[in-house]
């Protein structure tokens, strides 16, 4: 499959502006490339084809009204160019006894005895487990996950946090998320674990949750999406149920933490922060 880059070049100086708002929007597939030396700056984006690349600048655009973008530049990207590429920012990691390998290291990754491990495919949803925000989550869930309980991820990405959920013993596990290329990468990757019958994978926003309960809920998602939807997401956790939030920059962590008290008043409440991230964990009494 070949892939489109669109590359535009911004003002060297500008750099770290569009990328705060490329991470507080949550603008999937867009990165910041710089060149210290040369003092230059790009963003780039990586698409399925060459339409969707022209509808995301598109949107990019209108999002960035006022940053000083230059006129994009597609090129056609050969997938083994892209993977290639990626396997210098992409590496094998490990929480607990579990173990998160790319499959191009699986000749050479030793499993230590007791352990488990996913195998995983970036793809195009670019879910790999190293982004502050996936890994909060992740060590948020091997401690509360226990053999049969029932799991939730919504916004589930290429679909790391709901496999996690099954190696560690969870057995009525539910991922979801709006954007088709992702949930097709979280089936392809629950397929490459041999887990497609343990994880059910569905396209779908946050309605998705309707009439749904589970022990852990699991939810990486944008600031403003969780407090908009603060009483679908508290509703889906059951009785002693624990619903894990990601995906808040730290700045935006204490409006979070203040709509979910409004919301769930007497459910427990701890935080932490990564980096320039932060998750937030209520758990229901």
């Amino acid at each position: 499959m070949d892939l489109t880059e669109i590359k535009a070049e911004i003002p060297y100086g500008a750099a770290d502006v569009i990328d705060d708002v490329l991470l507080e929007l949550g603008l999937e597939n867009w990165s910041l490339v710089e060149d210290a030396v040369a003092g230059r700056a790009w963003v780039v984006g990586i698409f399925p084809d060459s339409e969707t690349a022209r509808e995301r600048w598109t949107t990019l655009r209108t999002m960035l009204p006022s940053a000083p973008l230059s006129e994009p530049t597609p090129r056609s990207l050969a997938d083994s160019e892209w993977r290639d590429s990626y396997k210098g920012h992409f590496h094998a990691w490990r929480f607990g006894r579990l173990h998160w390998v790319p499959v191009w290291e699986r000749e050479d990754f030793s499993l230590p005895a007791g352990d488990a491990v996913l195998w995983l495919d970036p793809g195009m949803a670019f879910g790999t487990g190293n982004h502050e925000s996936t890994r909060l989550c992740i060590e948020r869930l091997v401690p509360l996950a226990r053999p049969g309980a029932c799991v939730i991820d919504a916004g589930c990405g290429s679909g790391i946090l709901a496999l996690s959920a099954a190696l560690l013993g969870c057995r009525d596990i539910t991922g979801f998320d709006v954007d088709p290329e992702a949930v097709r990468a979280s089936r392809e990757n629950a397929a490459l674990n041999g887990l497609s019958d343990r994880v059910d994978f569905l396209i779908g926003d946050l309605s998705c949750l309707a009439g749904r309960r589970a022990d852990v809920v699991l939810a990486n998602l944008q600031a403003d999406v969780l407090m908009r939807q603060a009483r679908e997401l508290t509703n889906a956790a059951a009785p002693g149920g624990t619903l894990v939030l990601s995906g808040i920059l730290a700045s935006e962590c204490d409006a979070v933490r203040a709509a979910f008290a409004e919301t769930a008043p007497g459910w427990s409440c701890d935080s932490r922060v990564l980096g320039e991230w932060a998750d937030l964990v209520l758990t229901r009494p």
